[in-house]
């Protein structure tokens, strides 16, 4: 595979969307702000250069996971596979940056986050199971028997 993967930390450009795919998958698209900073020696201070925009797509889990999480303004980093498409509209010629993500987060060294891990649902069996717990006659049980979809 001849992949180029890159790492761009920006700015949250536009709020992400979501949608399904006609075969149902999960797709969320948004726009990141990447601004290059530079030291002006002159004025002894750092200073925006220019600013690059990439479309940053997340796919399945990831998609669900960003519009749950990120909002327009934020700083983060997003890691994913770098595509550079070229085409023409209305007689000009566009070059556009797209990451397809494979992850994505807030950016710590420019605020804080809370993390909340996404339970994977688990298929419940047909019928409950009894759990039983065996304790020696005389002994003191803390709770009673419970019959549990695990």
């Amino acid at each position: 595979m001849n992949e180029t993967l890159v790492t761009v930390v920006g700015n949250v450009a536009t709020q992400p969307d979501f949608r399904e795919t006609a075969n149902g998958a999960a797709v969320s698209r948004f726009r990141l702000a990447a601004t290059v900073r530079r030291w002006d020696k002159g004025r002894q201070e750092w200073a925006d250069a220019y600013t690059s925009f990439y479309t940053v797509w997340a796919w399945r889990t990831l998609a669900s996971n960003v519009v749950a999480s990120v909002t327009l303004g934020e700083p983060l980093m997003v890691r994913g596979k770098l595509r550079i498409t070229s085409q023409e509209r209305e007689g000009k010629h566009w070059l556009s940056a797209d990451i397809d993500a494979v992850s994505v987060g807030h950016d710590l060294a420019r605020g804080t986050s809370v993390f909340r891990r996404v339970s994977q649902a688990r298929p419940l069996p047909a019928e409950p199971v009894e759990v039983v717990e065996v304790v020696e006659e005389g002994a003191r049980v803390a709770e009673p028997a419970v019959t549990a979809p695990f």
